[in-house]
This record gives structure tokens, C-alpha cells and sequence, in this order.
């Protein structure tokens, strides 16, 4: 289809949108359901009978059946009707293996897969697309068959960032979305609420099983004032994360309020909510206002906001007197650039102290790599905001000391800073623009600039630094902070250069000070589409055939775990007692291995593989309690599998923070877990490990973590009783013939319990659909 008669699609859809009454989007048939939503929350405010958050609007107008759901903040499990599914192309594979093995015939909610996330970064965005279209053909053709097939709108490899997608043609006010990537909540910056999820929840809302979620707790933070200077959106939830840190936000959603929201983009409004998964946060949001309407009529939206501004005050904004369980006060007018890191998001230093931290932590001071773009900031004004920037240096003959990475975040965006002379001005100041992709942000970077284990400092406009993120290298010290103090930071290639004090010597040899940034919001052309790149499915799907080849290495089809067999769990073997921070990227790492999360067999070589194990301090390398071997975790694992030996898994806390990949939870499973055990888990993973039939239980006290041996043999008691709110008995059964009893919490529901004998939440769904 060539672009014009791609474009003639779209506006005729748009126009019958406006007839028939406006569709959530130019590519849905389903109509905007405000009038629905209204009608449910008003059967909520008169049980409830007081002042509601904007949070609790779109939850509770979303509940399967209002009249009669318990509702209880950290309390209550809420059923709710999610209004759509997006999935991005690595967890979209298993996503779409666990539905087909459902044996449905179509999604039953609008769906969409995103290809984004198996586009390695290595020369630049033409090369490196043509590169991932010939590496993934596999891949990409499953994911392009499965989705005609069963109904689900396909992106190709090219569109850009799944969270970026959603923002230019999903994402509305009211809008209650789940997506398999933890940046879900990126639609918080249009006023909706997105969730980001396991494969297995987005596989029972396809299936049209409510969506099961524990009633959030709601943490306001209320801006005032106006940022001005050097400071941006990115600066607010760099300091929200200090302030809650990476597991302050658990179990909550973000809700940012007051005068000082209308100051900020809707973009920017984005960009704070992406990285609200930094903070553990269920998801973050802002209530529906002008900067939202603007963005809207730029992206083609303007029947939308019309609808909003209709229900804005019943629906889209807080009331007066809602109550929030914390309350975090923060003035933008005073607000100071920060940088954040290394090694994890919410270390935060204030620009103008990162030079003085970064020497007394004998971190790198010399910049290695700078990085823009991404899911979190590469909206039109971020990449505006940045070209000034470098456009100033170029002026006084000066460009980026180092290799200096944009990426855009869809192919909108690309043809819009082509069009403008954005990009041009940034390749002039020495950048190379990457593919519309995720890249080095989630580890998909070939960097040849450094040996792995060379100690290095970069500095990115990304969301997440865990240890060896970007470049899989251990000793590389990531930050995060605005494109804008990236760009900056890259003429001196230092962290001790603070743009907004000092001055920088041009090639005339005169001094000059760069300017605060500037750049329009929206492009005053407006968008420039770009290459057509979206698939639609058939009316008809049934005829198209879905292949995976038995001798795959990248795709392999399921099969069901085993159900509990209704006996305790007796002398489990302990496969690794982890020691401090272990993100789902510890647990089963991404970059290379991306290309293995449609095989769950192969995928599982990279369990656990940089977990620290508190018996020796080192990474994958762990003691067979059987032979008294040392070896790799992963191949441990397949050895007591080998011999039908169960095991068990303790952990520290915040367990599972990080990615939403159920990976970190298929993989254990699948080579004979049974239990996790840790001092707190991060949500997402909590869920994921018991949608695949693994207990997921917390000391009911946190010291007995120090009572656990690597040797020990470890029972779990009374699971024929196993109910909601009663722990179970743990007994350690330590080498020297003595033992310790210690109790272990859950939040495993009745549904949940169910999940567990079935052997997984999938298997309960045949079950149940039998």
C-alpha cells in the first residue's frame, strides 16, 4: 500500500469515527466508552459516598461488576474490563504461544504488537533495521501471522517505541490499557491508566477474562510553580525517585496534581510517567487539561478531546477533597537539573553537585557515550529542545566530544526532525541517528568502544542504569538524566561540567555559556507521518496459517506445567540464595538473549546468570547440594531437574523489580522451581511468578533471611490449607542436623490459590473454559 492511499484509509476512518460516534482510535472499531465509564462510576460514588481520586475514577468506572466489588485500598482485588492490550515484540512471543495454546479464535479486546525491542544498535537506523529484518524474519513472520490470524494490529519492525506508538494513536483520557513492557504507564501523559503486565495477564484479558489487579494505594504528588532554566519533565521524576526510592512506589499509583501540571507538556507529562516504573509504582498519571487537548488535535485526535472535555470534571479529573495515603509537595519553580545513577535510578545528585559526588565515589568523571531518545524522552520538543542545544555549540565551532546516539521513538517522530532539519543538526554536532527502536536502552547496543570489565562512565536520557543494562559490561557506570543535560555533558564529556554555571571554550578560543534550551512542543507543520508501517488484521483470520518449525532455537510451543500434586512440598534443594539487588534483568537477561524469548528451553541458559550468591559473593556460580560441584546456575538447575529434584529460591529486598518479562518467572518453572522466597517482591513480578504456579512468599520476619544456609533442606508446610491471609510454615532443616520453623506470608487470593494447584493461570483458564 503506498503512503497516499495509506493516509486516505486513515482520514476515511477517522471521518466514519466522527459519524459513528468516535472509536478509541483510527485503526478500532470500539467506540469511546466515557458514556459506559460514567455510568459505572456513578454506581461507585453513591456506594462509596465520598470524594474520589482521578486513580479511583478510572479504576472503578473500568470494574467488571461496580455494584458488587469489594473495594479496599491494598486490601481488595479489583476485576476490572481493560479497554486494550499492547504487547512489544520480545514478550509479545510467549504472550501469543500462551494464547494459542488456549485454543481461542480471536482476541476479544483491541490488541496490538509492537516491534521494537530486536533491533540491535550498531551503525545506524537504515543499516541496522535492514540487519533485524534478516536476524528475526522468524520471528517477526510469527508474531505478523499470529496476529492476522487471531485479530491483533501489527507495527512492524521500524514504527518506533511500543510506549511511543500508544501515545500518538492509542492513548486517551479515561483509558485503562495493560501492556506487556513495564513502561506501560507512558500513557499516564494523556491522562490514561496504563499498567504494565505479564504476558499471562494480557493472555486472559484477550481471552475476555477480567483483569484481576489489589486496589492500588495512591500517592499524590502536587506541583506548583513553573520550571524554568535547564529544568524539565525528566527533572520531576529523576527527584520523585530520590524522594520514594525504587520501592517506595509499590502497590501505588503515581496521581500528580495541582497548578503545576498545566506547565508541563503533554510529552513531558509522558516522560514522567514512563520512568514512574523506576519507583515500583503500579502506574502514574496526570488529570485531563489543555496540553492534553493540544497533543490530541496534533495527533489527528480532535474528536477525542472533544469527547474528554464532555465528561473532564465527573471523569477525568480528581475531586475536591480526595483523599491520597501519601502526599509529596514539589515546586517546580525551584526544581534543579539532576542526573541520576550509577548503577540504579534513584541515586540522585543535583547538577550541580554530580562532579563533587562522582570524585569522592572514584566514579568515572570522563564521559564515555552519550545517549538521547528512547521510550522516555524523544518527543518532537525533547529533540527540538536538544538541536538548540547543539546548534549553539556548532555556531562557536564546537560539536559532541564523543559518540553521541539519538533514537527516535517512532517513525513519526524520525520524519518529522528529518523534514525539520532537526536531525541534521544533531548528525552535524557529531550524533548518529538510530533505528525507531528500543537499542542500547534495553541492552540492544554493540558497543565496541570499551573492552567488557573496563571501567567507564555514559550518560543517557534512558529510564533504567541497573549494572550492565546498556552494554551487558558490569563496570560501565550508566546515568540517567534530560537529552538536554546529555547533550550538554557531551560537549565536555565530563560529569563535573554543570552547563548552567559554567562556560566552554570555542574554537576561536573564546569562552561562551550555552543558552537555556528552547524548542517548540508540537511542530508548527504538524506531524509528518512517515512511512506507512501499521498492519491491520483481516475481518477473517481463520485461514491464515501460523507456523513454528519443531527445530527452531527461537520459537517452541508450550507445554502445560504440571499441576500440584496436593502434597507439601518436603526437603527442597536450595538452587541459589540471592544477596542484595536482583532485578528481572539478574534473573534472566536481556541483549543477546532477546532473540530466546519465544524458546523457553534456550532462553533458560540465562537464569539468574549476574545474581550475587550470598554463599560466595560471585555470579553464577553456585554449589550442586547433590555432588558438591561448583558450576552455573542455569546448567545446576537442569541438572536436579535431570533427577526430578525440586528447588527453591530465597531473595532479598524489592525482589523482581525492574522489566515486566515473565521470563524471570517461566524460566525457574520451567527448570523445576517451585518457590520464591524474599524479604518483599516488586508487583509486576510477584504476579508473574504466581500466574505460573510458584509460591511466592515473604518472611513474616525479614531477619530470618539470615537464618537460611545454602545447604539447607527446606520443607513447606500445610498447603492443603493454603488460604488468603494465613502463612505457611517453612522448616530449615540445616546440614548439622538442626533445623529452624519460620513462617512465610502471601497475597495469593482464592483465584491465585486456584492458579497454584492448577499449575498455572493458564492451565485454571482451560479448565475453566472446558
Amino acid at each position: 500500500m503506498t503512503f497516499w492511499n495509506s493516509m486516505f484509509f486513515k482520514t476515511k476512518a477517522l471521518f466514519s469515527a466522527i459519524r459513528k460516534g468516535s472509536t478509541m482510535s483510527i485503526f478500532d472499531k470500539n467506540i469511546l466508552p466515557y458514556k459506559k465509564l460514567d455510568s459505572n462510576l456513578k454506581i461507585v460514588k453513591d456506594k462509596i459516598g465520598k470524594p474520589l481520586s482521578l486513580t479511583e475514577k478510572i479504576l472503578y468506572s473500568h470494574l467488571e461488576d461496580p455494584a458488587n466489588q469489594d473495594i479496599e485500598r491494598g486490601v481488595s482485588y479489583l476485576k476490572l474490563r481493560p479497554d486494550r492490550v499492547a504487547m512489544q515484540d520480545a514478550t509479545a512471543q510467549m504472550a501469543m504461544l500462551q494464547f494459542i495454546s488456549s485454543g481461542l479464535k480471536k482476541v476479544a479486546v483491541p490488541t496490538t504488537i509492537h516491534c521494537d525491542h530486536l533491533i540491535e544498535a550498531q551503525i545506524g537506523g537504515v543499516e541496522d533495521l535492514k540487519r533485524a529484518n534478516i536476524d528475526n524474519e522468524e520471528v517477526f513472520s510469527f508474531l505478523k501471522t499470529a496476529s492476522a490470524k487471531y485479530g491483533v494490529g501489527f507495527w512492524r519492525p521500524g514504527s518506533g517505541i511500543i510506549h511511543q506508538i500508544i501515545l500518538e494513536n492509542y492513548a486517551f483520557p479515561g483509558l485503562l490499557m495493560i501492556g506487556t513492557d513495564s513502561h506501560t504507564p507512558n500513557g499516564g501523559g494523556l491522562g490514561g491508566l496504563c499498567i504494565g503486565v505479564g504476558g499471562a495477564d494480557a493472555v486472559d484479558v484477550m481471552a475476555n477474562f477480567p483483569w484481576e489487579l489489589k486496589c492500588p494505594k495512591i500517592i499524590g504528588v502536587h506541583l506548583t510553580g513553573k520550571m524554568k532554566g535547564w529544568t524539565t519533565p525528566k527533572d520531576v521524576i529523576l527527584k520523585v525517585a530520590d524522594i520514594l526510592t525504587v520501592k517506595g512506589g509499590t502497590g501505588a499509583v503515581i496521581e500528580y496534581h495541582g497548578p503545576g501540571v498545566d506547565n508541563i507538556s503533554c510529552t513531558g507529562m509522558g516522560t514522567i510517567c514512563n520512568m514512574g516504573a523506576e519507583i515500583g509504582a503500579t502506574t502514574s498519571l496526570f488529570p485531563y487539561n489543555c496540553r492534553m487537548a493540544d497533543y490530541l488535535k496534533a495527533t489527528s485526535r480532535c474528536y477525542i478531546s472533544e469527547e474528554a472535555a464532555k465528561y473532564s470534571e465527573s471523569l477525568l479529573t480528581p475531586d475536591k477533597g480526595s483523599n491520597y495515603d501519601q502526599l509529596i509537595e514539589l515546586d517546580l519553580t525551584s526544581l534543579e537539573p539532576h542526573v541520576n545513577g550509577p548503577f540504579t535510578p534513584d541515586l540522585a545528585h543535583p547538577i550541580s553537585k554530580l562532579g563533587e559526588n562522582a570524585k569522592k565515589n572514584d566514579w568515572p568523571v570522563e564521559i564515555k557515550v552519550g545517549l538521547i531518545g528512547s521510550c522516555t524522552n524523544s518527543s518532537y520538543e525533547d529533540m527540538a529542545r536538544c538541536a538548540s542545544i547543539a546548534k549553539e555549540a556548532l555556531a562557536h565551532g564546537v560539536k559532541s566530544k564523543i559518540p553521541f546516539n539519538v533514537t527516535p521513538g517512532s517513525e513519526q517522530i524520525r520524519a518529522t526532525i528529518e523534514r525539520d532539519g532537526i536531525a541534521q543538526i544533531l548528525r552535524d554536532f557529531g550524533g548518529t541517528v538510530l533505528a525507531n527502536a528500543c537499542g542500547p536502552c534495553i541492552g540492544q547496543w554493540d558497543r565496541k568502544d570499551v573492552k567488557k570489565g573496563e571501567k567507564n562512565t555514559i550518560v543517557s536520557s534512558y529510564n533504567r542504569n541497573f549494572t550492565g543494562r546498556n552494554d551487558a559490561n558490569p563496570a560501565t557506570h550508566a546515568f540517567v538524566t534530560s537529552p538536554e543535560m546529555v547533550t550538554a555533558l557531551a560537549i565536555e564529556a565530563r560529569l563535573d561540567f554543570d552547563p548552567t554555571t559554567k562556560s566552554i571554550k570555542g574554537a576561536d578560543g573564546k569562552e561562551f555559556k550555552l543558552s537555556d534550551p528552547f524548542g517548540d512542543e508540537l511542530p508548527h507543520k504538524g506531524f509528518d507521518p512517515g512511512q506507512d508501517t501499521y498492519l491491520a488484521p483481516p475481518e477473517d483470520g481463520s485461514s491464515v496459517s501460523v507456523d513454528v518449525n519443531p527445530k527452531s532455537n527461537r520459537l517452541q510451543i508450550l507445554e502445560p506445567f504440571e499441576a500440584w500434586d496436593g502434597k507439601d512440598f518436603e526437603n527442597l534443594i536450595i538452587l541459589i540464595k540471592v544477596k542484595g539487588k536482583c532485578t528481572t534483568d539478574h534473573i534472566s537477561a536481556a541483549g543477546p538473549w532477546l532473540k530466546y524469548r519465544g524458546h523457553l528451553d534456550n532462553i533458560s541458559n540465562n537464569m539468574f546468570l549476574t545474581a550475587t550468591n550470598s554463599e560466595n559473593n560471585e555470579m553464577n556460580k553456585v554449589k550442586n547440594q547433590e555432588t558438591g560441584d561448583w558450576g552455573g546456575v542455569p546448567d545446576t538447575a537442569r541438572a536436579y531437574k535431570a533427577k526430578c529434584l525440586q528447588w527453591v529460591v530465597f531473595g532479598d529486598e524489592n525482589y523482581g523489580e525492574g522489566s515486566s518479562r515473565e521470563h524471570a518467572a517461566l524460566e525457574p518453572r520451567h527448570l523445576g522451581g517451585r518457590a520464591v522466597i524474599v524479604k518483599s517482591f516488586a508487583r509486576i513480578h510477584e504476579t508473574n511468578l504466581k500466574k505460573q504456579g510458584l509460591l511466592a512468599l515473604t518472611f513474616a520476619d525479614a531477619k530470618d533471611y539470615d537464618k537460611v544456609q545454602p545447604s539447607d533442606k527446606v520443607s513447606l508446610i500445610g498447603l492443603d490449607q493454603f488460604t488468603p491471609g494465613k502463612p505457611l510454615k517453612c522448616i530449615l532443616r540445616h546440614a548439622d542436623g538442626s533445623s529452624d520453623d519460620i513462617l512465610l506470608n502471601h497475597t495469593f487470593n482464592e483465584q491465585q490459590i486456584e492458579w497454584f494447584k492448577s499449575g498455572s493461570s493458564l492451565n485454571r483458564m482451560k479448565e475453566l473454559a472446558d
